[in-house]
């Protein structure tokens, strides 16, 4: 069981990076992340299979102005969908986008493109979609890095600010609990980094059980050691999802797939704790959609699309809770890790 003092132990003495990343394209950023706004250099696309559809989906970055965010736009429909938290409209299998109840404004499956131009620290840009969700690609954000790397990446004539977290935020549904912790510097001073994270997730199947990680997401830790775990799901759901008209386009090319608790991917898998990087993977996709950067730490148990949600929109709705702030600003002097850690109501880092 890991507690407060563990956790943050984790958070500060994060393990080097180690497995399949991506390959770092030629020119690629490895610096500390800017105090500039930043876009893509060019144009860049690609086409899938949409997760749920089946459908085959193209999907296009393009660059976009300063001040412009993240926007998704359908072209099938002509749908724009801003980014954000407050436009997540469900979360059961995935992150959906939507604005009103038009179903032609609805963009699904966000989460590792999102979590992909956040690593890289890209503030504008317009995501072009052919349907109704993005393409699953092979089921990690490492197609959506190779993407991003291959564009480049243009410094904007404009300041970045930052969402600085002042006071601790948990949310908890059952025995998931995610939490946003105020920055030290101690923390984040040496890596350049803005948000750190640490996860732990318990399942039943001997394949996944119990793994917990922690990192400071950088676009060198996240490209290393999240970029490639891909998304995960079980044979016995599959029958169950299909006659819902869902995971049509799931298989074992674009998911590790278990049956009986145990993988049958025939490569079997590329991290031995990929399940737990993946669901990093998507926290740092969720919370993207703050709309700008965040200075925090996250810490999470068995947290999900869902509780990731209702975690912004809780720190939202504490004024006093967070600030915006220029980038590069240092954090708010804070409590020390363990003190603050234990500012939380019991049962927000420990594992039931």
């Amino acid at each position: 069981m890991a507690t407060a003092a563990h956790t943050d132990l984790m958070l500060a003495e994060a393990p080097a990076p180690t497995g399949v990343g991506p390959r770092r394209a030629a020119g690629a950023e490895t610096a500390r992340l800017p105090a500039r706004q930043r876009t893509l250099k060019a144009a860049i696309g690609a086409t899938g299979v949409g997760l749920h559809s089946g459908a085959r989906v193209t999907i296009r970055l393009v660059p976009a102005p300063v001040g412009h965010g993240i926007v998704f736009l359908r072209t099938d429909t002509g749908a724009h969908i801003p980014a954000r938290h407050d436009h997540v409209v469900d979360t059961r299998l995935c992150t959906v986008l939507g604005v009103g109840h038009d179903p032609g404004a609805r963009i699904g499956t966000v989460e590792h493109v999102m979590a992909a131009l956040s690593a890289a620290g890209i503030d504008n840009a317009l995501i072009k979609v052919s349907g109704p969700e993005v393409p699953i690609m092979d089921g990690s954000a490492a197609p959506f890095t190779f993407l991003i790397d291959c564009a480049g990446i243009a410094a904007q004539d404009a300041a970045l600010s930052v969402l600085q977290v002042l006071r601790p935020v948990r949310v908890k549904e059952g025995d998931a609990t995610a939490a946003l912790l105020p920055a030290t510097d101690t923390l984040l001073r040496d890596e350049g980094a803005r948000l750190a994270l640490a996860l732990e997730i318990d399942f039943a199947a001997d394949a996944i059980g119990h793994q917990e990680r922690a990192l400071l997401l950088t676009p060198d830790r996240f490209r290393d050691e999240l970029a490639a775990a891909r998304t995960f799901g079980f044979a016995e759901d599959l029958q169950r999802l299909r006659a819902h008209g869902l995971a049509r386009g799931g298989s074992l090319a674009n998911a590790v797939v278990l049956a009986g608790g145990k993988v049958v991917n025939e490569g079997g898998l590329r991290f031995t704790d990929e399940f737990v990087r993946h669901k990093l993977l998507d926290a740092v996709g969720d919370l993207a959609l703050a709309g700008m950067p965040i200075q925090a730490r996250f810490v999470g148990h068995r947290s999900g699309h869902r509780l990731n949600n209702q975690l912004l929109r809780a720190l939202f709705d504490q004024p006093e809770a967070w600030r915006i702030v220029p980038a590069g600003a240092r954090p708010k002097r804070v409590p020390t890790p363990r003190a603050a850690a234990a500012a939380l109501p019991s049962g927000a880092i420990a594992a039931a």
